[in-house]
């Protein structure tokens, strides 16, 4: 496994998909990266010379923000937003969707598991 901003990417996998891997690198991303480097994206990891992986990996560290730093951003985003007490800010802090979905039916993701309140029980 190639070892790329801190992260080990699968051997087998085309370049283009292994570096999907990377918290903050999506399919598009991965492709102006492999443009920057002039690396074929049908490549499969195990294929990649010493010198091409130091070279995506530069290009990442210089131009984008990736796994920890990108993690750290984004929770002091949110706590910025609780903390000002903002709309957005009060749904994740009740953890509800925050972009006006609907919640009487859906919002699962957010919401949990259904509790049911008030069951009938056998006398």
């Amino acid at each position: 496994m190639a070892r790329i901003a801190g992260v080990d990417i699968p051997k087998e996998k085309r370049v283009i998909i292994a570096l999907t891997y990377i918290y903050g690198i999506g399919k598009s991303r991965s492709a102006k990266v492999l443009k920057i480097c002039s690396i074929n994206p049908d490549k499969r990891v195990h294929e990649l010379t010493d010198d091409e992986a130091k070279q995506i990996r530069s290009v990442i560290s210089s131009e984008y923000k990736v796994e920890g730093t990108l993690r750290t951003e984004v929770t002091m985003d949110i706590k910025r937003l609780i903390d000002i007490g903002c709309y957005r800010g009060l749904r994740h802090r009740r953890g509800l969707p925050g972009r006006g979905q609907r919640t009487k039916t859906n919002a699962r993701t957010r919401k949990g598991r259904k509790r049911t309140v008030g069951a009938k029980r056998k006398k």
